[in-house]
């Protein structure tokens, strides 16, 4: 008799057949479609339960998400990662300040202490623009601002080979970009760009962050582009590229589509809801039906 739980209309007898039993494990068809993503698919039973390399597999996933939120960003290391990017036109260190969360606890149970500079980072910054004699009239172009955020393995990891593709691809374009030097944020959250970014006089503000950790990404770095910078911009002024890493969207299709928006928002002097990114759109165009699917031929 066969089991209530298998439909035989949609699963044929050749998949059938691939239930596979390794001790007391018995395998799933479905488990042929992991190598096309990390969701959790196909896990096979052993009895009525995960087996339990499966199981084990999740508690790994589950404590490395925790880890990246809790652990520190090695802050020294990643500067010196930052300082040593070859295409770096400025000389300047990167400048490493601090959100007004004191602490990882207040991190996270106020969000709103991560989205403000605390007043040491403030000076710094000040500081720093008197020592250049900028005029006010005078201004970077781009400021990029590199952030803990809910990740400090994403940052550790992918914000140094992203930001050096990033300046391979710049530099490649006719077009000279004036960066503002590099700043490093510990306990900030996106919003935080938007202080930095007015400090140092910038069109454009970049932040990289780390993204929330999920189970099978817990190194998810995601990019923030905002146009003329400045406290109390929501949301909806910023343009995202989201999953930045090598598992996820690769750091040279990445740098190409923040490419394509720091060109339009410097040509249109925005960003947000009214800047779409268009990096894909010939592709879209080539897969679209050139009739309605629902009139058969």
């Amino acid at each position: 008799m066969s089991s209530p739980c298998v439909n035989k209309t949609h699963y044929p007898v050749d998949s059938l057949k691939s239930h596979k039993h390794n001790g007391n494990v018995v395998t799933n068809p479905w488990s042929d479609l992991r190598r096309f993503t990390d969701a959790r698919i196909g896990l096979g039973r052993a009895g009525i339960s995960l087996p339990t390399s499966e199981l084990l597999a999740f508690q790994l996933s589950h404590a490395q998400a925790r880890d990246a939120v809790s652990f520190p960003l090695d802050i020294d290391s990643l500067a010196d990662q930052l300082s040593n990017i070859p295409l770096l036109n400025n000389v300047t260190s990167p400048i490493k300040v601090n959100s007004q969360a004191n602490d990882r606890i207040s991190y996270l149970q106020r969000p709103d202490l991560g989205r403000k500079l605390a007043e040491s980072g403030r000076k710094i910054l000040l500081n720093y623009m008197d020592n250049q004699g900028k005029a006010t009239d005078s201004q970077y172009d781009l400021a990029i601002v590199v952030v803990d955020g809910l990740s400090s393995l994403a940052v550790q990891n992918n914000a140094q080979p992203f930001i050096n593709e990033l300046l391979s691809q710049l530099n490649k374009q006719h077009s000279a970009w004036h960066i503002a030097p590099i700043t490093i944020v510990e306990q900030g959250r996106v919003a935080i760009g938007d202080d930095i970014g007015q400090l140092l006089n910038a069109q454009l503000v970049m932040v990289l962050i780390g993204e929330r950790p999920g189970l099978s990404s817990p190194d998810s770095l995601g990019l923030y582009l905002t146009w003329a910078p400045k406290t109390g911009l929501n949301d909806a002024c910023r343009n995202c590229i989201s999953n930045i890493r090598p598992a996820g969207l690769p750091y040279a299709e990445a740098a190409k589509r923040a490419i394509y928006l720091l060109t339009e928002a410097k040509n249109l002097k925005l960003t947000g809801v009214n800047l779409k990114d268009r990096t894909q759109d010939d592709v879209i165009e080539h897969q679209q039906q050139t009739q309605n699917f629902l009139i058969a031929e």
